[in-house]
């Protein structure tokens, strides 16, 4: 059974870091449906976090200031053309789950279409991340 360090640790490197948090998961020697469930997790958590932190400070700068977001970058074209889904579904393997909260939220994304598109992606990306990772590590022989 995995101690409770393990998990936590990877739990809370997901936080910040779902490429991260897989492998270090893996490497411990932890269930590899385990590793998926608990990255997944963690970094759903972080991103909630990021999602009403964010949505409160953006309110306060809009209002502040007055300024809409940029309209250029690869955040902005994905928006324009995929909207909160495709933003969700590719922050995850593109920047990361709690920078692509971040960024929808600076783009003006619903909260909960965001962090529904957002939990959707980190699913995704954290299946397809185990199972390759895993892949990887027992054709190395190191395990997984």
């Amino acid at each position: 059974m995995a101690a409770a360090w393990e998990i936590l640790s990877v739990a809370c490197l997901a936080l910040v870091e779902l490429w991260g948090a897989i492998p270090l998961g893996l490497a411990m020697g932890l269930n590899p449906a385990l590793v998926c469930v608990i990255s997944a997790a963690g970094a759903t958590f972080g991103a909630g976090g990021v999602i009403l932190a964010g949505e409160r400070l953006r309110s306060w700068l809009l209002c502040r200031t007055g300024r809409s977001p940029g309209k250029d970058g690869w955040a902005r074209r994905i928006w324009e053309r995929f909207g909160v889904a495709g933003l969700g579904l590719s922050a995850p393997l593109i920047s990361g789950v709690p920078l692509g909260a971040a960024i929808g939220v600076a783009l003006g994304a619903h909260p909960r279409s965001l962090m529904l598109w957002i939990s959707a992606g980190t699913i995704i990306w954290s299946v397809i991340l185990t199972i390759l990772f895993s892949a990887g590590l027992q054709t190395l022989g190191w395990g997984g």
